[in-house]
């Protein structure tokens, strides 16, 4: 595979049980790209992202990460891959009982490698670079509006330094304003560090905005990857119904 691939994905299947999730997939994925997953609830869109990095085995297929072989990768080298990537969870995730700032330098104590003093200053850079500050820091999670636990919850997934970045429906939740404004951090900091990002979204305006690639699952398969452009082409009822409904035709058509 190439060198400039982040990801690649050969003719993966999951089952579970009797039940196929995914038939056949098939995709790569180049180093600095923003790939959008969209597909209907069900679909197997947060089991592929799993996938892709090694939490989750596919049943049948080959998956690389970094260039290298999941599948034949043992435990430690896996956990290696890992901690290149980053991730956002749904909602944000953070720990309730640990403070913003135990919250972002959890992994960074996990690693048993750094003094107190740098730990402070890599989380107070995170703080900085997602918008926050050093008062925000001593917040607990409950204390925090929607767009502060997205921000917060950016900053402990990017205290890793990585170079993929995993989200998982990163503005839901969060009204249109605090959406347009988490989707601009996003693009920013992108433009800055050069990292790869992989999204799960059903959010119309961030897949325009935001993504300069698209899969979309339907019914098992991929049924669409490439650019938006490529999904907007793409005859499939899903496809169809996603991208050309009444309120898609606003996004796309009327800003687009």
């Amino acid at each position: 595979m190439s060198g400039a691939e982040v990801i690649r994905m050969e003719h993966i299947w999951t089952r579970f049980g009797d039940n196929i999730v995914h038939r056949d997939i098939s995709l790569s994925l180049q180093r600095g790209k923003i790939l959008g997953v969209v597909g209907a609830s069900g679909s197997g869109k947060t089991v592929l992202v799993r996938e892709m990095i090694g939490l989750q085995a596919p049943s049948e297929g080959r998956i690389y990460l970094f260039g290298e072989p999941l599948r034949t990768a043992d435990s430690e080298r896996r956990q290696r891959l890992r901690n290149r990537c980053g991730v956002l969870f749904q909602g944000g995730a953070l720990f309730s009982a640990l403070s913003v700032f135990d919250n972002i330098a959890f992994s960074l104590r996990e690693l048993r490698a750094l003094d107190e003093e740098l730990i402070s200053h890599l989380v107070g850079m995170k703080l900085s670079m997602v918008g926050l500050d050093a008062d925000d820091a001593l917040l607990m999670p409950a204390e925090l509006s929607g767009g502060m636990i997205k921000r917060a919850a950016l900053a402990r997934a990017l205290i890793m330094e990585p170079e993929l970045l995993l989200l998982d429906e990163p503005t839901s939740g969060l009204d249109p304003v605090l959406s347009e404004e988490f989707v601009s951090l996003l693009s920013e900091l992108h433009r800055e560090l050069g990292f790869t990002i992989v999204l799960i979204t059903h959010d119309l305006d961030t897949l325009r905005d935001l993504c300069n690639q698209v899969a979309v699952l339907a019914n098992q398969q991929l049924v669409a990857f490439g650019t938006l452009d490529d999904a907007l082409a793409c005859t499939h009822p899903f496809t169809e119904q996603f991208f050309h409904g009444k309120r898609a035709q606003r996004v796309f058509e009327t800003n687009g």
